[in-house]
């Protein structure tokens, strides 16, 4: 790391911790420059011009949660009436495998080659109306102008299926799906489970509460697995693929299922493509699988108290914190039979 970029990050961790001190205070607006200038002009002349509404995918998470900046920055840009400019992710091969990028404007192109300005806007509650307020307040302030709104790091969006049917667009119409490779068979119904580990492991040593909430032991997902092998019949043989890391001794309990594979080796985004390829995908409190199933036509199995919303169709079943699933959600399968068979 040069010294520009050892400036930018400690730069980066000050501001960052500057938010999180002020967030919830009164004073919170009063740090952007974004707030001054609408406190300065508030009636600016409304002229036809295109701006743009962007989100930074964090650097320094996980592919789950960059994913959900990027949708973030999407859905809002509509809710705000602005275009979506887009931001790079911090690895160029994710880029490429969801298509991002193809066919979209560049954020850094608006600012450094067409002079707009980069207005970066303060941390926003969607269910809270009068911060939604300011915020169109704040944009409608720099009407007239050439801007590129950046969304504060990690502006929640709870719900992200909003647009998923514009990313789901993107991801099979991209450059990459030409160079998929699979290891299902189109003979087998093929159930991928997300079982996470890694990280919340040392979570439960440690006793941080952000990992305990995550934590779901196997038992949580045989019996998940079990019930639902145990509710319908299919004409082809089943197929289980375990997704997760450590060793196969971890994952004893599941042997007691005839065929399956233990995928514990297997890199990110090979993973991250079988979950949204399965016939059939159990899902952990994760990002990592919450995001290939808004991407998948299948059926998706997923834990009721999440973070996330989910899209009221058949498609999505809900299970409870024991691993039990109701009888109503049960019955969504009976409607999938030409996923079945």
């Amino acid at each position: 790391m040069n010294i520009t970029e050892l400036i930018l990050k400690i730069k980066r961790r000050l501001w960052s911790n500057l938010v999180k001190y002020t967030r919830r205070k009164k004073i919170y607006p009063y740090i952007y420059k974004s707030y001054w200038h609408f406190k300065f002009f508030p009636n600016a002349t409304v002229l036809n011009r295109i701006n743009y509404y962007t989100a930074v995918p964090n650097p320094g998470a996980g592919i789950g949660h960059q994913l959900a900046n990027y949708i973030s920055g999407y859905w809002f840009s509509k809710q705000f009436g602005l275009e979506f400019a887009h931001m790079p992710f911090a690895q160029e091969k994710w880029e490429r495998f969801f298509g991002f990028g193809e066919n979209e404007t560049s954020a850094k192109n608006l600012i450094n080659e067409h002079g707009f300005k980069q207005i970066l806007l303060p941390l926003f509650d969607e269910s809270n109306s009068d911060e939604i307020e300011l915020i169109k307040n704040i944009i409608a302030s720099f009407h007239g102008q050439k801007v590129v709104f950046v969304a504060e790091q990690d502006q929640s969006y709870r719900d992200q299926f909003g647009v998923i049917n514009d990313i789901k667009n993107k991801f099979y119409h991209a450059n990459a799906r030409k160079k998929d490779k699979l290891i299902y068979s189109n003979e087998q119904f093929n159930i991928a489970i997300h079982v996470r580990r890694g990280d919340i492991v040392v979570g439960q040593k440690n006793k941080k509460s952000n990992l305990l909430m995550r934590w779901q032991d196997n038992e949580y997902f045989t019996k998940v697995l079990s019930a639902l092998i145990d509710q319908f019949e299919v004409n082809k043989p089943i197929a289980i693929y375990l997704f997760s890391q450590g060793e196969v001794a971890d994952f004893s309990i599941f042997r007691k299922f005839e065929n399956i594979q233990f995928c514990l080796d297997m890199n990110a985004q090979d993973s991250f493509l079988h979950m949204v390829y399965a016939d059939l995908l159990i899902t952990s409190k994760s990002s990592f699988s919450y995001k290939p199933a808004l991407l998948s036509n299948g059926i998706k199995v997923c834990p009721k108290d999440f973070w996330h919303g989910y899209p009221k169709c058949n498609q999505w079943i809900l299970v409870e914190k024991d691993g039990s699933i109701s009888k109503v959600e049960l019955e969504k399968l009976q409607q999938f039979d030409s996923i079945i068979n």
